[in-house]
């Protein structure tokens, strides 16, 4: 079992700058990938960035590609995401996702999730 806590939700003004935390803990060897997906109200959860564990390779939305920044220490077993130039469009509940492989097969672990607004 694989259990992820996030953090560093807020409000913030548009513009404005957010660092998320994604800690895990448990059964955490064999991770292949972490990332980050938000809900906004009324819409379907939708990917925003992830990073491999081997080799760091980093994926984007288009939606954030150039303001957000995903990145880990492997040393703490914690995933961040710098948040620049916020806009209101980025307002959602943030969550942290983890794609553990210790066989053939994924096995897919969600945290409880973070709100950010970006409102004025």
């Amino acid at each position: 079992q694989v259990q992820l806590v996030e953090s560093g939700g807020g409000l913030v003004q548009p513009g404005g700058s957010l660092r998320l935390s994604c800690a895990a803990s448990g059964s955490i060897n064999n991770i292949f990938a972490m990332g980050w997906y938000r809900q906004a109200p009324g819409k379907e959860r939708e990917f925003v960035a992830d990073i491999r564990l081997s080799g760091g390779d980093t994926d984007y939305a288009d939606s954030v590609w150039g303001r957000f920044t995903i990145s880990r220490d492997n040393a703490k077993n914690t995933m961040y995401l710098q948040m620049r130039s916020l806009k209101p469009e980025d307002t959602a509940v943030y969550y942290c996702n983890l794609d553990h492989r210790p066989g053939p097969g994924s096995v897919l672990y969600w945290g409880r999730g973070t709100q950010v607004t970006v409102s004025s």
